[in-house]
């Protein structure tokens, strides 16, 4: 999944410049949906609906993504679809995507070109007619990619993370633990002894392990079911990206209930469940007496508020779970 043999004579964006180099980027892009695409001062998207949705999300090498574990192609994916992620979970349907990079002068022009195949890759694969629609790129001691998604609410109500009410069915699209086994696989195998990242032998790997990485490295979650969670009359929703108890919690502060969670519905690794992160599931609830649309299973339900945000299995989550930067990201691990 990692392209680290990279040829010494590959120019570098530094020897190429940005005028070069913007122009790579957007043959790699392929074609625009907006009235008015890249290329220009700014682009023009339609919002037939009269209301724009609108998120951003930064990924820096060291917190955010290692390059010896993240390939230019996995980068511009991931980029992509953390930021598809946050729109379905209100509800929308994707529409663009603003990408503001950032790289020191000596990354390889085919690096770049390969981030900007894997966010047209994830827009195609994820949220058919959403493309990259414009940018910047400038440069910088580290790699930083950011990305703003705007979407369409196509005549529907925002589903926002407020809504929640006692008696709903807490219910979630998409995996949840992969990405956080997927992680840990990387820093449990893949250093060496000072502790420093080192490349991935997918040969070393089972095929289930191997499922875990791309989960972490190339997160496919399930944009589409937003829009259909919203016209099934989900109550509140929200992208699982810190993990299910962190964002349940989150979900539960904001409606002012309590949100409880049975472990049997979670499958055979509960924990990895609970507290991984960076699965991209769409965490929603519904009315009790909803039939849960395609994609969605129950895993617990909406009480009045108690002492605890979240129960799992009817008692308060001790462990810390999820993810959150500024408390667990450790320069020097690695």
């Amino acid at each position: 999944m990692t392209d680290q043999h990279v040829p010494a004579a590959e120019p570098t964006v530094g020897e190429w410049g940005e005028g070069t180099v913007l122009s790579e980027i957007l043959t790699a892009l392929g074609g625009s949906n907006a009235l008015i695409g890249p290329g220009d001062d700014a682009a023009v998207i339609a919002a037939p609906d009269g209301r724009v949705v609108a998120t951003t999300d930064t990924l820096v090498h060291g917190p955010d993504f290692r390059l010896a574990w993240t390939s230019g192609y996995d980068l511009g994916w991931k980029a992509a679809a953390v930021n598809l992620a946050d729109v379905a979970a209100m509800g929308a349907r994707p529409t663009a995507l603003l990408v503001a990079l950032a790289m020191p002068d000596e990354t390889r022009v085919s690096f770049v070109t390969d981030i900007a195949r894997g966010l047209r890759d994830a827009c195609d694969t994820l949220a058919p007619g959403c493309a990259v629609e414009g940018g910047d790129l400038t440069v910088s001691a580290t790699l930083t990619i950011a990305v703003t998604a705007l979407g369409s609410l196509d005549g529907t109500h925002p589903v926002t993370r407020g809504g929640a009410q006692p008696g709903d069915v807490v219910a979630v699209c998409g995996d949840l633990g992969s990405a956080g086994r997927g992680l840990a696989l990387l820093f449990e195998r893949f250093r060496d002894a000072a502790g420093r990242p080192i490349p991935v032998d997918e040969a070393t790997l089972t095929s289930e392990q191997r499922d875990e990485l791309r989960a972490q490295l190339r997160p496919a979650p399930p944009v589409t079911a937003g829009v259909v969670a919203a016209r099934a009359g989900a109550t509140a929703m929200m992208d699982v990206s810190d993990g299910l108890v962190l964002d349940a919690r989150r979900m539960a502060a904001a409606s002012g209930v309590t949100i409880a969670v049975s472990t049997s519905s979670l499958g055979t690794d509960p924990s990895s469940a609970l507290s991984g992160g960076e699965d991209h599931a769409l965490l929603a609830t519904f009315a009790g007496d909803v039939d849960l649309p395609e994609g969605f299973r129950a895993i617990g339900r909406v009480i009045p508020r108690s002492g605890e945000a979240v129960l799992v299995d009817d008692a308060p989550f001790d462990e810390r779970g999820g993810w959150d930067p500024y408390r667990d990201w450790d320069a020097t691990a690695g």
